[in-house]
């Protein structure tokens, strides 16, 4: 019961962070109760109609709807909200929507969410259920990492983001006068990779291979990489 329950708290705050572009008319579906998609959609429908919360990424009222149904199915394949929370929660930490001078980028940290997420997802550390596709995931993980975002300095306590600091060790240590040697970062990531599976530290799921982590940790290594040159960080 309890892990139900917990399920559905990203939901809330999904929800709750969706404050981008000013809302539409919105006409709730005639039948709501026909399917559970169908009451999502007069869930999505009847919060934009009263302001509860309003349409972004540049949806249509439709599109909309359609996106609600793909969060509710994401919640219900558990591993991969956990994934796509986790990966959020690390982006927010270790990859702020600022510049290194403090002033906002967050251009910057939505490209980022979208390229590791893509990643996440062509890797097989997530899975895109039915009626979820890429795109959802990518949209979902940027509204939970705007979420996170405004985190009173928690997150940094936590430090979710060392992963990504430690990926990061690799391109800053393989960086020479501004020239990043790939093959360095992305040999040192599958020797980290091999060393941490050796050890147990990591256990690689069903579904996805030891290749899958290193192809995914040299792409985040690229993402990283990019983002630090919008933002002109030195490191994360």
């Amino acid at each position: 019961m309890f892990s139900s329950k917990f399920s559905y708290l990203p939901a809330s705050l999904l929800f709750a962070a969706l404050l981008a572009s000013p809302a539409a008319h919105a006409q709730t579906p005639s039948n709501c109760v026909a399917s559970q998609a169908a009451a999502v959609e007069c869930c999505v429908a009847n919060s934009v109609k009263t302001d509860l919360f309003p349409i972004r990424h540049g949806m249509t009222l439709a599109q909309y709807e359609a996106y609600g149904v793909a969060v509710s199915n994401i919640l219900h394949t558990e591993h991969t909200y956990l994934v796509l929370v986790g990966l959020s929660s690390a982006i927010a930490d270790a990859m702020p929507p600022t510049n290194a001078d403090g002033s906002a980028n967050i251009a910057a940290q939505n490209l980022a969410v979208d390229a590791i997420s893509y990643y996440a997802a062509m890797n097989n550390l997530v899975n895109t259920a039915s009626g979820v596709s890429t795109q959802d995931l990518q949209w979902f993980s940027m509204d939970i990492t705007a979420m996170m975002n405004a985190n009173n300095d928690y997150l940094a306590l936590l430090t979710p983001g060392v992963s990504l600091r430690m990926i990061d060790s690799y391109v800053v240590s393989s960086t020479t006068n501004g020239t990043v040697n790939w093959t360095e970062v992305n040999s040192g990531l599958s020797a980290a990779v091999q060393n941490f599976v050796n050890a147990g530290l990591i256990k690689i799921p069903s579904g996805m291979t030891q290749a899958n982590l290193v192809a995914f940790a040299e792409s985040t290594a690229k993402a990283i990489y990019a983002y630090k040159q919008s933002t002109n960080r030195k490191s994360l």
